[in-house]
């Protein structure tokens, strides 16, 4: 029997109820207004009286209102035709519903229910299986989406009889299975889970082993992320946060690409709904929507829907690495979902932490980031999630509660910088403050000695070096002048700014320097090192003029044929001119 309650107190969001019966912390309920039911959430019990988060706006409620409550947690619906769709972070379908806006208290259909999907058995009568083992398949554009053992199932069931191969609707009774107590249960292609709570269907979850190409030269040479790894990007407005993101996620390796804008601008969120639909898939030729969910809150939403929101996009993500498929989850940002959790630990009158933040703000951030990995199945196969979000700090001050927590549970650290961003050095990544901890992994190691070549970590290191000692030359020569300091100190700053233009700077908008594969990224680096690894005299006019003869040269190779720019070209001959004619 459900539990009912009345409003006995109102606080924008946060509304007090006084219950009737047992209620549990996460559980959801249904505040009648005028006849419309408003969504929430119970954050916090305290003897009869609980406290729940509203997901809509509360205006018009009064004491005395009557609360139903569900005895169920926020649930994400998961199912074929979750890709290419766009949700709120409730996974109301924003593409279904009418008009422009959701009306409060209406709650559209996630999943389409007349759409028919081929369906191809893979489990067969007599089969053992447990929660996550795969039951069939449907190809979900041109990805296999496998229909499984319902998350929520405990202990094993036996395989009574799947249907035969054919086009059905998500309604559809695909499986009957067989519980050990002769129970028998229905499967259909859709399921549900709490998206506060991990998804576990896996036999294990090992460190990882390879590192997932981004095609962003700062990224996957100087600090790569692992398949199945988590990162964060913070930095000041304006510095190419989100760019980034879209840049990660149009050229990564990964299968399935899940956009959570969380309490972003909604002209930021428009620009998604508007560029992802045109982005064509470098990998497969495709749109790449084809593979992507999206998941907005926008900032003037309630706050109880933009902390749903990330929840929501991990449970999908999950659900997808459940099917031994590779996905990725980019949250922007995850500061307005620490904002949201600020704001409603306030409203509760709270003991606050730094900046007002909850005291377990830390805590909430690596419990959430814990979620992702790469996981082994109960078949053998292998699925990931890698996470990466972005962090907003207000004056681009890396110090402060969200950054710092993050950083604690985050394993690599892209650290956009004011000033790179400032002389249009994009992406502006500080490739001396930003570090990925991946690097230290001998699995990692191992996986990257083998794939790019023996010492690659080594090589890396040593630009990273050449890059620190620049920027430490450069400091020396703005105190004391060009003429204040040794000639080996231009050296070693010419040398890191050689690695800056040539290597770390690239073009998102471009379409060859847009991406670039390791096999590439080895190449340049390879040539760059050669050149910083020459020595020559520097008295020495003619010596000199030669080596930098040598440096066009190089430079000249790295401009593949299959690549060529005409006015690369230009450029070259008449620096090469300019060595002729001038003198010392």
């Amino acid at each position: 029997m459900k539990s009912t309650g009345k409003v006995i107190g109102i606080v924008s969001n946060l509304v007090t109820v006084e219950t009737t019966g047992p209620v549990a912390e996460n559980e959801l309920c249904y505040i009648n207004l005028a006849g419309t039911d408003l969504m929430a959430e119970v954050i916090k019990v305290n003897g009869n009286k609980a406290s729940v988060q509203v997901f809509e706006s509360t205006r018009g409620l009064k004491n005395g209102d009557t609360v139903e409550f569900e005895g169920k947690m926020l649930e994400a619906t998961l199912g074929p035709g979750l890709l290419s769709s766009v949700y709120d972070g409730l996974e109301n379908n924003l593409a279904t519903m009418e008009g422009v806006f959701l009306k409060r208290g209406e709650y559209t259909d996630p999943l389409d229910h007349e759409k028919l999907w081929e369906f191809t058995p893979i489990a067969k009568a007599g089969d053992k299986v447990v929660a996550g083992d795969w039951l069939g398949e449907v190809k979900e554009g041109w990805l296999p989406h496998k229909i499984m053992v319902p998350f929520a199932f405990k202990g094993e069931f036996t395989v009574k009889s799947v249907i035969e191969a054919g086009s059905y609707n998500i309604d559809k009774v695909i499986a009957v299975l067989t519980s050990e107590d002769g129970e028998d249960v229905d499967v259909t292609m859709t399921q549900k889970w709490p998206v506060k709570v991990a998804i576990k269907a896996y036999k294990e979850k090992p460190r990882p082993s390879k590192i997932m190409e981004t095609g962003v030269r700062v990224i996957d040479s100087f600090n790569p992320i692992a398949e199945g790894g988590t990162g964060f990007i913070p930095g000041p407005f304006g510095c190419g946060k989100t760019v980034l993101q879209h840049a990660i996620a149009q050229q990564g390796e990964a299968d399935v690409i899940v956009m959570a804008a969380c309490g972003e601008r909604a002209n930021e969120v428009v620009e998604i709904f508007t560029e992802f639909p045109e982005l064509i898939d470098p990998h497969t030729g495709r749109y790449l929507m084809e593979r992507t969910t999206i998941i907005c809150n926008t900032s003037n939403m309630p706050v109880a829907a933009r902390e749903a929101s990330v929840y929501t996009a991990m449970t999908i993500c999950e659900y997808y690495r459940a099917m031994g498929l590779r996905s990725l989850l980019l949250a922007d940002s995850t500061s307005r979902w620490a904002q949201a959790l600020r704001e409603m630990s306030n409203r509760m009158e709270e003991l606050p932490g730094a900046d007002a933040f909850p005291v377990d703000l830390s805590a909430i951030i690596s419990n959430f980031y814990s979620r992702a990995g790469q996981v082994v199945l109960n078949n053998g196969q292998k699925g990931s999630v890698t996470f990466i979000g972005t962090v907003s700090p207000a004056g681009g001050n890396l110090k402060e509660p969200v950054t710092e927590g993050t950083k604690k549970a985050a394993r690599c650290f892209y650290a956009l910088e004011q000033n790179r961003a400032d002389q249009k050095r994009y992406p502006a990544v500080n490739p001396i403050d930003s570090y990925s901890k991946y690097l230290e992994y001998p699995e990692i190691v191992e996986y990257l000695d083998k794939t790019v070549e023996e010492g690659w970590v080594a090589n890396v290191n040593r630009a990273k070096n050449l890059v620190r000692k620049g920027k430490e030359a450069q400091e020396q020569i703005n105190i004391l002048g060009d003429d204040g300091v040794p000639i080996s100190y231009h050296e070693n700053f010419w040398k890191s700014e050689l690695i800056d233009f040539c290597f770390l700077q690239q073009d998102a908008f471009d379409k060859i320097d847009a991406t670039t594969p390791i096999e590439r990224q080895k190449y340049m680096l390879d040539l760059i090192l050669g050149i910083c690894d020459r020595s020559f005299n520097y008295e020495d006019f003619e010596e000199c003029r030669g080596f930098f003869k040598n440096v066009i040269n190089i430079i000249r190779q790295m401009n593949y044929s299959e690549f060529k720019s005409e006015q690369f070209d230009k450029y070259l001959n008449e620096l090469n001119k300019t060595l002729d004619e001038n003198g010392k």
